[in-house]
């Protein structure tokens, strides 16, 4: 019989539905049960597509025993972390704080107040390599429960008046300066991984963000190693592993090094990020390969994540059926020669295992390897390498599919429209704008309120309960206001506008300029969540900042921009120290110190051939978060067009800062080495 996670939208939390574990979502009620019997609470923190949260799921959830030991000694909460990262992040902070690592599923033990006593990730169902199995954890916490009771509520006030007093080093409340953004670039200099690319050892996770700094600083300063570790970093992972060299798309890390074998899930926020980092590196370097990872990641998209009501979805799983009825990690992806052989014949798949590196021996599990390209790509025949990609793709479609999270997440969706966008007018690929205008749609369609509140996720069609983070309302205005530079539509512009609106309202410290992930009227949990370091994608804190100041750029709000530059007092603080976990903030400190641009674009028509090119020269630009504005003369949806005509009846771009311009120009060339100075 199902339990009460059946009325549900989470896909992670139908995934429970049927579980023998009495389930409670998130809830007040279930806490007040737990009061009322005076039992603990399992909090259980899990997604969707995470592989070791399906494995304990399979192993604890479903057994009966496990279940029927919850049910009478504990009250059972499970929460999708995509859906409340508010709660997430909570509890995995003090997590951290306690072991000194984190991750998912998360098993927390808690007081019917919500204060945690015991932490852990996952636990296996029998004793293994010195981790106790969960029935012994569970029967610890009772007897702690039952018997130590005092002791048990003694530490669980500790953990909550240490987390509390955790303060945020918030720097000076002044952006950093051309002294914090060189020790930051140095910092990465030293943590760079020469030979393989990317930062740091194994597991190694795409580093977009860091990446997109690099690109900027290059761009304003002309610095070579920046762009030298950004090119690299994205060769070797559009060549290795972790890049889906048949689909497109990237997994979410690579467990080695060398970006040879993923975590095979997908998630649309890594696609999103990487879709427009190598859209950005084409436009620096004009490099096919990133050119073609963009594009090719932009379609995987579009083909994969799309849903029915024009959003995107949140993830693939990395399993999927083998074919023999088991749900294996990187089945649908990985080869061995002899599965070559069954689709392409014995000449070309030799042909493919050399072009691949498909071995005898595998790079992934039993005898399997995970399709990589290799460096000298001209030695192969390219329409031969055409055609065996072809086949071995439609090869693929017809295995067990990875399972999808349907669910769409404001943010994230917020990521995509900004890389889609730019991606499609970049290679003039009207497609790519048009889904980005379709999710964008969405978004004001189902997630906003009358008030301009945003939802932070939606299935189906079906809005959600919970309530949108600063993530949402940043990273939905980022792709807004990106949506505004490639459609001359100034309706993006004022959607963007009412969003941040509620970021300077409800989520700024008006003091400080400090920023929260929550809201000032959101659910009080135990402490209010508040981080500026970037984790899988940028902090809220730092897409606030860049989504404010690109506003203020657009529209001259003075407000906006003091708050931007307040916002970016910690990456100050933080950007020479830990500059791998705050490269958007280093990104968007890179646009300020370069103005950021306003480049004004006004044409006779907006479908005016000569206008259309000269808007696209200004939009490839590669001025730190320069913004464009698109309009015909004495429009009023831009205020950047205001007293900007035409010169001599042409097409005319007007580059400035800070809504000071200097000559204006109708010739292409001009405008581009105007951007480049």
């Amino acid at each position: 019989m199902p339990n009460r996670l059946a009325h549900e939208t989470s896909p992670y939390l139908l995934q429970h539905a049927d579980n023998p574990v009495d389930w409670w979502p998130w809830s007040a009620e279930a806490f007040e049960e737990a009061r009322k019997t005076g039992k603990p609470v399992l909090l259980s923190v899990g997604y969707s597509s995470c592989h070791w949260c399906h494995v304990m799921a399979h192993e604890s959830f479903e057994d009966r025993a496990t279940a029927e030991y919850l049910n009478e000694h504990f009250v059972s909460v499970k929460v999708d972390r995509e859906e409340r990262p508010d709660v997430d992040a909570v509890y995995m902070e003090a997590v951290q704080a306690a072991t000194g690592q984190g991750g998912w599923p998360m098993t927390v033990f808690l007081t019917p107040e919500g204060e945690p006593f015991y932490f852990g990730t996952y636990f296996p169902p029998a004793p293994r390599q010195g981790s106790p199995s969960f029935r012994q954890v569970l029967e610890g916490v009772r007897a702690a429960w039952t018997d130590r009771r005092d002791e048990v509520a003694e530490v669980a006030g500790k953990i909550v008046r240490d987390l509390a007093g955790r303060e945020i080093s918030y720097g000076d409340s002044q952006a950093p300066g051309e002294e914090q953004l060189a020790a930051a670039l140095l910092g990465l200099t030293r943590e760079y991984d020469p030979q393989r690319g990317g930062f740091g050892g194994a597991p190694k996770f795409p580093p977009s963000m860091v990446v997109e700094f690099l690109l900027r600083h290059h761009a304003r300063t002309g610095a070579e190693g920046a762009l030298q570790m950004a090119q690299d970093t994205c060769e070797r992972m559009a060549r290795g592993g972790i890049y889906d060299q048949l689909g497109g798309g990237f997994a979410r890390y690579s467990v080695d090094r060398d970006w040879i074998v993923p975590h095979f899930e997908k998630m649309l926020y890594d696609n999103a990020l990487l879709c427009r980092v190598y859209a950005h590196l084409w436009r620096s370097t004009g490099s096919e390969l990133a050119r073609r990872v963009a594009l090719e990641t932009a379609d995987f998209m579009v083909r994969e994540l799309r849903t029915n009501e024009g959003g995107f979805a949140s993830a693939l799983d990395a399993d999927s059926d083998d074919g023999s009825g088991r749900h294996v990690e990187g089945a649908y992806y990985a080869w061995t020669p002899r599965q070559l052989t069954a689709v392409l014949g014995a000449e070309d798949a030799e042909l493919a295992g050399q072009y691949f590196g498909v071995t005898d021996e595998g790079t992934f599990e039993h005898g399997s390897s995970v399709l990589q390209l290799p460096q000298q790509e001209g030695v192969f025949d390219a329409e031969k390498v055409e055609s065996i990609k072809r086949r071995l793709l439609d090869a693929r479609a017809e295995r067990p599919a990875p399972g999808r999270d349907d669910k769409v997440v404001a943010a994230w969706n917020g990521l995509a429209i900004a890389a889609l966008a730019e991606t499609g007018a970049y290679f003039d690929r009207p497609d790519l704008v048009e889904a980005a205008v379709g999710a964008a749609d969405l978004l004001v369609r189902l997630h906003l309120d009358e008030q301009a509140r945003l939802s932070r996720t939606s299935k189906d069609g079906q809005v959600g309960a919970n309530a949108g983070v600063l993530e949402d309302y940043a990273d939905v205005a980022e792709g807004f206001l990106a949506l505004a530079s490639v459609t001359g539509e100034g309706v993006w512009l004022e959607f963007a506008g009412f969003l941040l609106d509620h970021v300077l309202a409800r989520f700024a410290d008006p003091d400080s300029g400090a920023l929260y992930d929550t809201a000032v009227d959101a659910e009080r949990l135990i402490r209010r969540p508040q981080d500026p370091t970037d984790n899988a994608t940028p902090s809220g804190w730092s897409a606030a900042a860049g989504a404010l100041l690109s506003y203020a750029a657009q529209t001259g709000a003075q407000p906006h921009r003091t708050a931007a530059e307040k916002a970016l007092g910690v990456v100050k603080a933080l950007g020479p120290r830990v500059p791998r976990f705050i490269g958007w903030g280093l990104a968007v400190a890179e646009a300020l110190l370069d103005g950021p641009r306003e480049i004004a674009v006004v044409g006779p028509a907006l479908d005016d051939e000569a206008t259309r090119a000269l808007h696209r020269t200004a939009l490839l630009g590669a001025s730190p978060g320069a913004v464009v504005a698109l309009g015909v003369p004495e429009s009023d949806e831009f205020p950047l067009l205001a007293d900007r005509p035409l010169v001599g009846g042409a097409p005319t771009a007007y580059v400035c800062r800070n809504f000071t311009c200097d000559a204006p120009t109708t010739d292409g060339d001009r405008l581009r080495a105007a951007l480049s100075r």
